[in-house]
């Protein structure tokens, strides 16, 4: 009988093998600080340390300039990002390790300060009332977007696909697709942020509309079994977005239509607030969406090594992605492997510049040779 703890068995997703269930989340860091917003020598090193990892889910990664809404952030719509991220995935593959990339549209959640002064765009012209840093680190109110025309989601629906497509040429193993956390495609999930009349808002059928043509263009690129979805069915007061009692029968449709693509995976997050007691969201995600996905579940938020081995023992998920332990644990899997402690992180170097609280955590090795 194996003793092999649940977490640290391999898994194949989709066309790619990993070689344990332990998931680096996509975290914003904020450390692309050249002119052209790419990748540099900080970026490769942090996640090649990290390539332990069964799977490296890069930061949130700008589609086109239309999608920013933080400083800093390593986008996916230039030549010089595209370059700057070969440089990390090969570095990474060296290390044995898999790596996709996050591609993200933030929406609304934006200030006009990034695009010129002329607003964010989102699904209809509703302001998320949140507070937000501009590139120069000042905090600003949100204002209220503008409404993306039809022709406007196409010109978006086409950026995604480009940017899968400069994704692929920089030889990432996969694309994960950010439709959670209330930016763009969840906001046309949302009854309170997608208030259109057409064909994109309304009916289940047409809140998913969005989605699923970007899926279909990224699909271009990359094979589906080579895309992973990451989705957030009981987000609430946060990012703008709060739920409603069409929420989870919402996602409940999604997913149901999502088992009709062989994807990769399935990413879901736990819920980032206390919703037990809102009657009409779930708290227990993964319990929640494990009999309705048929494919590979990946779930997240809050999991440590024995709450990560109980939710695969228990077969409510395949894998489980962690952030801010692999922030101070870069040797996070070997760190699992051995029941050693974890190192604590330091929140006030999440979003900073530079290399400190980036890719100066030390190996459990490195701990070791210093004491």
């Amino acid at each position: 009988m194996s003793t092999t703890q649940p977490i640290l068995k391999p898994i194949t997703i989709g066309a790619v093998e990993l070689k344990n269930r332990v998931v680096m989340a996509p975290m914003t860091r904020c450390r692309a600080t050249n002119e052209h917003q790419a990748p540099d020598e900080k970026h490769v090193d942090y996640y090649t340390q990290r390539a332990g990892a069964g799977l490296i889910i890069t930061e949130g990664s700008e589609v086109s300039e239309k999608a920013r809404g933080y400083p800093f952030v390593a986008g996916i719509f230039n030549d010089a990002q595209v370059e700057g991220w070969k440089k990390v995935v090969d570095s990474v593959h060296e290390a044995d390790g898999k790596i996709f990339l996050q591609l993200w549209h933030v929406g609304r959640t934006s200030l006009p300060d990034y695009h010129d002064g002329q607003l964010p765009w989102a699904p209809s012209a509703v302001n998320p009332e949140t507070e937000l840093r501009n590139q120069y680190g000042e905090k600003k109110q949100t204002a209220t977007p503008h409404a993306m025309t039809i022709e406007e989601i196409a010109q978006t629906v086409k950026e995604f696909g480009d940017a899968a497509a400069n994704a692929k040429k920089a030889g990432f193993d996969g694309v994960e697709i950010h439709s959670s956390n209330g930016y763009l495609i969840h906001q046309f999930f949302n009854n309170q942020s997608n208030l259109r009349t057409d064909e994109y808002g309304g009916s289940n059928g047409n809140k998913a509309r969005f989605f699923f043509e970007v899926l279909e263009a990224v699909a271009q690129s990359f094979p589906t079994n080579r895309i992973g979805c990451r989705l957030n069915p009981s987000l609430n007061g946060v990012f703008g977005i709060e739920g409603t009692p069409d929420t989870i029968p919402f996602f409940d449709y999604l997913i149901n239509r999502l088992n009709k693509y062989d994807l990769a995976y399935l990413h879901l997050s736990e819920p980032f607030t206390d919703v037990s007691d809102i009657e009409f969201l779930e708290s227990n995600i993964a319990k929640h969406y494990r009999p309705i996905y048929n494919g590979n579940l990946m779930i997240n938020n809050q999991f440590d090594r024995e709450t990560g081995n109980k939710v695969i023992e228990e077969g409510h998920a395949d894998l489980v992605a962690y952030g801010k332990l692999f922030i101070s644990n870069p040797d996070l899997s070997h760190r699992f492997n051995l029941k050693a402690e974890t190192a604590d992180w330091n929140m006030e170097t999440f979003y900073t510049q530079g290399r400190e609280g980036y890719t100066d955590y030390p190996t459990l090795e490195e701990e070791k040779a210093k004491n």
